[in-house]
């Protein structure tokens, strides 16, 4: 079976191929696009995984899509229907056009697809995954676990929010779930909005800026907002929002009533701001934790599973993984949108079409690769000086441990919104101002934004308060008391750090750049951020890398076995090439080529 999986309904357009239950590819269309979370169809993606496969469309047997049209759709217009008293003709038309017209033509942009790829009459079948399927159940059937409690929670899927079951003696059970407008992740967007960040895309920013507040100050306000019944519904007190009556704002008057004026993007962050960033992010926790109570009581799994956007909210994760009675969590790397194109494949390959064998997806590297010949040519058509490393680990720790920031860009690109040691910017964490370094000359983010380390999983417990393996990037643990001086630029103001453990048996050259660094600095661990600034896309092919590492503060680029490093001209006080600037990376650099 050759299964092509597809993400395209809502956000984060994505594709991959499954090959009788291998994971080959997976892309998001935004690396493509270069369009950050791109709602694309995702054309592109799926063209270059099916070269990653080495496949041809006719090769293609199934098609997977993460969502079903005619899921709740009697809901929604029920609800819609109970709306139309209390909104504009306007309001409405524009509700409905959002939940029906916006859908009608992302199914256009398929169909149109499909029919203009498959012409005769051997044409792949199409199914249509239950969205929350597509995020848990498909994590589900590639988690290392054979039984295991479900979770998935987002802002709001084909209606539904959240979903709740477990996998037990070879069935699917399903406790319960959550209807829109209910929602934990709409209750955390408003907080983003709020706090002047971009609802459903800076999540991430709320969740950085919480420990630099005071919970205590709005935590029993904020509390009365959402609640959890016993058998796991969640209900909002919706009279301070505003997202369910079809506006695209997610803060009613009510809500600026309670916790006063909302920051404006760009504008300074007061403290209220913080402390409301804090209260929000406090009592998405502990409804996440009320949430996993439900499951303690229905399942006897000693494993969690958790899925949707609200499962990127890594702090969240560590509490779940401290504080419940489960052995270990399982987070795809891909847990928001993204990810459903694989969740859909494979809800489909184990659950729908009864495959047996199981799939561990526990390598995220399924992106692009380019080999040395392809950089070398990218190099010297842009005119470049580079050098050949003899040794790529070891001159590249060098450089950190110099004091250099870095991007590194190797192998196949990662999958999902982390950057895990192929498509990377790395940094030495023992420098205490290296994180404002990276964030105000490489990343040009706000100062708050913390970074997260990378470590050999042998040593993780030697700097990190963890038990068990986090290799996406997505578990939340605290840095060690005794090595916090030690590593202060990956240290939050709380003292915990988003952690990534190395596997050798992964990705063994980052593992080996590890090794080398701690050579040299007495601390197996490195400063790990995305490559890319703020509000663009992770690299992914060598144009993007140099366009990034030639309009920002990088100090070196690695790519491949090659080396290039900036001179800095201390009389201008700024970084000049260190060849002549007649060059096509000046096109690069202007934004006018996009590869």
């Amino acid at each position: 079976m050759k299964i092509l999986g597809i993400n395209y309904i809502f956000h984060d357009s994505s594709a991959c191929v499954v090959f009788d239950g291998t994971l080959l590819a997976a892309i998001e269309e935004e690396r493509l696009s270069r369009r950050k979370h791109s709602q694309e169809f995702p054309k592109r993606a799926i063209a270059r995984c099916l070269e990653l496969a080495n496949l041809k469309v006719s090769d293609i047997t199934h098609i997977a899509i993460s969502a079903n049209p005619k899921r709740h759709a009697f809901r929604k217009l029920a609800y819609m229907g109970s709306l139309a008293s209390k909104m504009s003709a306007r309001t409405l038309r524009l509700f409905v056009q959002y939940e029906y017209t916006r859908l009608r033509e992302r199914h256009g942009a398929f169909w149109e697809w499909f029919h203009a790829t498959w012409r005769g009459s051997q044409r792949p079948e199409v199914h249509f995954i239950d969205h929350h399927m597509a995020h848990v159940g498909g994590s589900f059937y590639v988690s290392p676990y054979n039984e295991a409690a479900l979770l998935s929670l987002d802002g709001w899927g084909e209606w539904s929010t959240s979903w709740l079951g477990s996998f037990e003696g070879g069935r699917l059970n399903t406790f319960g779930e959550s209807m829109f407008p209910h929602s934990l992740g709409c209750f955390y967007s408003a907080a983003t909005e709020f706090c002047g960040f971009k609802p459903n895309y800076d999540e991430g920013k709320t969740m950085g800026l919480a420990p630099t507040g005071d919970a205590t100050r709005f935590s029993a306000t904020v509390s009365k907002l959402v609640r959890v019944t016993e058998d796991g519904q969640i209900e909002l007190d919706l009279s301070h929002f505003k997202f369910q009556n079809g506006g695209a704002k997610f803060c009613s008057n009510q809500f600026y009533e309670v916790f006063g004026e909302p920051r404006k993007p760009g504008a300074p962050i007061d403290e209220y701001h913080k402390d409301v960033a804090a209260a929000f992010q406090e009592v998405l926790e502990t409804r996440i934790l009320e949430l996993c109570r439900v499951l303690e009581r229905r399942t006897t799994a000693r494993h969690l599973i958790l899925a949707g956007g609200v499962a990127l909210n890594s702090v969240a994760n560590g509490r779940v993984l401290r504080e419940t009675r489960f052995d270990d969590i399982y987070v795809m790397p891909g847990a928001g949108d993204n990810g459903t194109c694989i969740g859909a494949a494979y809800f489909l390959y184990n659950h729908k079409l009864g495959a047996t064998r199981r799939y561990h997806h526990q390598d995220p590297f399924l992106g692009s690769a380019y080999r040395d010949e392809e950089i070398r040519g990218v190099l010297e058509a842009c005119k470049l000086e580079y050098r050949q490393a003899e040794d790529v680990c070891v001159e590249t720790a060098r450089l950190v441990a110099d004091g250099l920031i870095v991007g590194w860009f190797q192998g196949r690109m990662e999958f999902g919104p982390r950057s895990l040691g192929n498509r990377s910017i790395l940094a030495d964490p023992t420098d205490p101002d290296m994180k404002d370094r990276v964030n105000a000359q490489v990343k040009h983010r706000e100062a708050f934004r913390p970074f997260a380390p990378s470590v050999p999983v042998e040593d993780s417990q030697t700097y990190f308060s963890i038990q068990v393996d986090s290799p996406f990037m997505l578990k939340v643990c605290d840095v060690l008391p005794s090595q916090r001086s030690r590593l202060p630029a990956i240290t939050h103001v709380d003292g915990t750090a988003r952690l990534q453990t190395v596997d050798k048996r992964t990705n063994p050259l980052f593992h080996r750049l590890l090794r080398e660094f701690g050579k040299l600095s007495g601390v197996p661990v490195l400063l790990n951020t995305s490559f890319n600034v703020m509000d663009e896309p992770v690299v992914e092919s060598p144009i993007h890398a140099l366009r990034c590492f030639f309009s920002t503060g990088l100090d070196a680029l690695v790519m491949g076995n090659m080396i290039l490093t900036k001179q800095r001209d201390n009389n201008v006080n700024e970084y000049q090439l260190a060849v002549g600037h007649q060059n096509p990376i000046l096109e690069l650099m202007s934004g006018t080529t996009i590869g």
